[in-house]
């Protein structure tokens, strides 16, 4: 049976000890990091264009602390442009989007703390432009907004995840998703999937762009191009150990395990530039790959371990589509071999993600 991916596919609701809002830090890290990028992309948006309405979609943007982080910075930067040119504020239409899966109704109840903060916090104490908060569920491997309606696309931590899994991916056993022991054939199913899908992201974002619009987009990578020789681990590597040793035990019937396997993908920063340049409709302003320690998700003023921690945010992130698949009966099973074995391999080093951000221009 295929996976339903819009079902499937949402970080964890709600507010309990495992739900993504509490356990984000780590996303919330890697947004910090690319804030240079973003500032650059808003300050170079405005001052060539400088809109009176302001539209700023965010795609993918989950639920928790980190849905309106972004929002902020960018509202906070233009501001202070604004002050700088001594032009009127803009007013600011702003899109949530993710897969209606996702918990909207944490983001909606969120919405009047923000606007709250805004009108506090912002430098000089002056009130804003108008900002208007809409939500927008769908995939982003379609249209979903009207023609020429953006100014600024912005997306964190979405853009690894595929709209499906692929087809032909049988022989992947042992595994859950592409990686560096998968047979040849099943790292060109992932990869002409991820194809397919960021090239549709593209040509559909070239129809909601304006020309001269922006986007800054940041996914989980590699840092090398043969995929054989990628030294990062990613957390599905630590969830397929952890589902190997469950069907040893015999808790999980092997053609179980066999038959599942995600939609995701982490891209080279070159195979992310060859689709770009394929589209056609945009330039990139700036494309690279950072790593970042998985020990980015803990929190040091939080009593329990590392490694508790970051069982928690790969909790967070992954057991939606594990329940899909296996149930809800084994999840706490499964993360408690996740911890023994992220306890193992931070006992023999860090462990690293490799991300990367690209920056990109609507030219055509």
């Amino acid at each position: 049976m295929r996976m339903d991916v819009p079902q499937a596919l949402h970080m964890k609701g709600g507010t309990t000890e495992t739900s993504y809002s509490n356990n984000s830090l780590y996303q919330q890290n890697v947004i910090s990091s690319t804030k240079p990028v973003r500032d650059d992309a808003i300050t170079c948006l405005y001052k060539e264009t400088i809109p009176r309405s302001l539209a700023v979609a965010d795609l993918g943007c989950s639920s928790g602390p980190n849905t309106l982080y972004v929002i902020y910075e960018l509202i906070e930067t233009v501001e202070k442009l604004c002050r700088d040119l001594n032009h009127e504020f803009p007013e600011y239409i702003i899109f949530l989007n993710d897969l209606p899966s996702s918990d909207f109704n944490s983001v909606f109840k969120s919405l009047e703390s923000f606007k709250q903060k805004l009108s506090e916090e912002m430098v000089g104490g002056k009130q804003t432009g108008p900002c208007y908060i809409a939500g927008v569920p769908g995939s982003f491997y379609g249209r979903i907004f009207p023609t020429k309606s953006l100014h600024f696309v912005h997306s964190s931590y979405s853009l690894h995840w595929m709209s499906q899994v692929p087809e032909g991916v049988e022989d992947n056993k042992g595994n859950v998703c592409m990686t560096k022991t998968s047979p040849l054939n099943v790292y060109n199913s992932y990869y002409h999937q991820f194809q397919r899908d960021f090239s549709m992201f593209l040509k559909c974002r070239a129809q909601e762009v304006v020309e001269g619009g922006h986007m800054v987009l940041t996914l989980l990578g590699r840092g090398s191009d043969d995929p054989s020789l990628e030294k990062s681990c990613h957390i599905w590597d630590i969830v397929a150990e952890a589902l190997n040793h469950m069907v040893l035990e015999g808790i999980i019937k092997e053609d179980k395990m066999d038959s599942f396997n995600v939609p995701f993908y982490a891209p080279s920063t070159s195979e992310l530039e060859s689709e770009v340049k394929k589209e056609g409709s945009f330039t990139i302003n700036h494309l690279g790959a950072f790593e970042t320690s998985w020990e980015a998700a803990c929190d040091e003023k939080r009593n329990d371990s590392k490694e508790y921690q970051i069982t928690q945010f790969m909790r967070a992130v992954v057991e939606p589509l594990l329940m899909s698949h296996f149930g809800e009966s084994i999840m706490d099973d499964v993360f408690r071999h996740c911890q023994h074995i992220l306890a193992d391999r931070m006992s023999k080093g860090d462990l690293v993600h490799v991300s990367l951000c690209i920056s990109l221009t609507r030219t055509s």
